[in-house]
This record gives C-alpha cells, structure tokens and sequence, in this order.
C-alpha cells in the first residue's frame, strides 16, 4: 500500500488551521505551512501569486470578509505520485466547493445576502513538509451566476450546483490500494492520448466510448455547464467544442495523477487554441488564447465515468480581447 497519510495529515491541517483562523491571523496560518517562496497560481484576475502574505492578502482575505462564515465542502480528497517528474513529487488534491453567505462585494460582484458557493479544486506539491506550490482553480462565473448575473450567452449544457460522485467515496483519507490508482492514471493517460489529439478518425460518440461509459457525466464550468450520457455530451459539449476552434496546441500538464479510482491533471497553461467563431457565442478570431485547466475524473471499471471541469474560461476570452468581468460587473 502505497502511504501518503503524511502529507495528507498536512492538508487536513492547513485546512483546519486556514478555515477557522480569525480574519487577521489567516496570513500566519498560511505562512506556517508554506515555504518561504511559496508559488500559488489561479483563474483570473487573481494568476500567479508568490508568498503567503500575498496570497492571503490578495484571494484569502477578500474572499472571507465577502462570503462570511465560509465553510469547506469537500467532496474528492486524494494524493498522488506526480507521473511527469517520474513520479518523485508527492501532490494532495481536494475539490469541492467553498459555501458562505454572500454578505460582501466580491471582485465587483454585488451580494446577494444569501448562501453562496465558489466551486473550487487545488492541487498541493508537497516539499519537507510543506506546501511549495498550490494551483487553485475556481469557477467565478459559476458564482457569478448564482448571485442573478448573466457573464455568458445562454450555455448548452445545464447550470446547477454541482454534486459529487455518485458513489459517494472521494474522499480518501485513508490509505489506498496502489493497484487501483495505476488502473486510473491508465486509463486517463488512454483517454488523454486518444481524444486529445482530435484525430482519431472516427465519429465522435464511437471515439469517445472507447474512453468513457455511455451514462458519463460530465461537470463542466459555468458557460458550458454539465451534461449525461455520451450523446449530449458531444452534442452540448465536444461537438460545439472541437467545432469552435483550431491549432489546438499539444497537452501540457504541470501534475497528473491518481490514487484509487480517481485521478486528474492540471497545467498553466493545458494548451492554446485559436477561436473559429461560435463557441459561447462568442466571435472567432487570428489570436491564440490558453485553457487553464484542473479535470478530476472518476474510474468506473477499466473506463471513465465521471469528470469534474475547471476552465479559466475569464482568462481566455480576456486574451481574445473580452473582459467578461469587468463588462458584466460595470467595473
């Protein structure tokens, strides 16, 4: 059994440290788990961040004094081996989201006074016993849109507050069979490999049952939403998707992993793709722009059933020129 309970215990301690720290002591909280030049990367407007006190400074503190008595839902915890250093780094992934009551502007989005929920996924590199790096993804237009705005044009899949898996068993604190977790990095590199190129050959919903079970759900961001079942998802996602752009660069992840029957990857950026015109409804350009991207997935036997998206969708439509933001905030 391969033993991550070490740097696990870490997490679940930064997160309790972090969670009921008093506003002014949230900075020392982070600093004491962190290294010295702690790197933290996430969507836009917030990017890359370095040092504790800057973190908290700039994403902590403000998101606290507007969602107050913020509490943690998590629903996948898991940590892994990273597979692209040779698997020498260990990572400690959760994803779920973060509840408060909107009591506060947020980044020039007014509240609403009610609960609130700012679906979120990170991964840790752990070094020494600290935490070195932190990529924390989150779906502000998702919160956008609970709070009654409306950042994208109508989107294709549904919008809704997303659950976690259907088995219920993500959350894995305990120590794993390591036979199970090589089964899902395998059968996501298969999947990354034979659908990431676009150039399989075959028609979409025969390419994508090679990877996927036909009642796949797919928990997509704000903009594109969440969609059931191989044949909506390539008519309200993949299609639209592989329609809508070209050039699409090779992959690029910073850490993929597994453990047990979840895994996922991320990568600043994943790849660049230029806009054909379309996709959300918006227009098409000459301009490359980059996905950001966390995917978490489920394994169900020897293919995929679940996948939980996170794309910086602000981030690339602003390098296409469009601060979705800032125009649907009046900022």
């Amino acid at each position: 059994m391969t033993n991550f309970q070490q740097e696990k215990n870490l997490i679940l301690d930064f997160y309790d440290k972090l969670d009921t720290a008093s506003f002014d002591s949230i900075p020392d909280a982070i600093r004491e788990y962190t290294t010295q030049d702690y790197l933290w990367q996430g969507f836009h407007p917030f990017d890359e961040i370095r040092g504790a006190g800057t973190v908290a400074e700039r994403f902590w503190l403000p998101l606290r004094h507007s969602l107050t008595r913020l509490q943690r839902r998590m629903d996948i915890f898991m940590a892994g081996k990273n597979m692209f250093d040779g698997f020498e780094t260990t990572w400690v992934c959760s994803m779920g989201h973060l509840m408060g009551l909107f009591d506060a502007p947020w980044l020039g989005i007014a509240p609403t006074g009610k609960m609130i929920f700012l679906r979120y996924c990170e991964f840790h590199k752990i070094v020494d016993g600290k935490i070195a790096e932190t990529a924390m993804y989150f779906d502000i237009p998702h919160l956008m849109m609970q709070a009654g705005l409306n950042p994208f044009p109508p989107q294709t899949a549904a919008h809704l507050v997303q659950p976690g898996p259907t088995p219920h068993d993500g959350l894995m604190f305990d120590k794993q069979d390591p036979d199970e977790g090589k089964k899902t990095l395998e059968a996501i590199n298969f999947m990354v490999s034979d659908l990431g190129q676009w150039q399989s050959g075959l028609p979409l919903e025969e390419e994508l049952a090679r990877s996927w079970h036909d009642d796949m759900i797919w928990w997509g961001p704000a903009g594109i939403g969440a969609t059931y079942t191989i044949e909506r998802y390539a008519k309200q996602h993949s299609g639209p998707f592989r329609a809508g752009f070209r050039d699409r660069s090779g992959t690029g992840h910073v850490c993929r992993m597994a453990e047990g029957n979840y895994g996922g990857f991320f990568g600043w950026p994943n790849f660049t793709a230029i806009p054909t015109g379309g996709f959300m409804g918006m227009p098409g350009s000459d301009k490359p722009g980059e996905f950001r991207v966390i995917d978490i997935y489920r394994r169900d036997g020897d293919k995929l059933a679940e996948n939980w998206v996170f794309i910086d969708l602000l981030h690339f439509w602003k390098q296409q020129g469009v601060d979705i933001l800032a125009r649907t905030t009046g900022t």
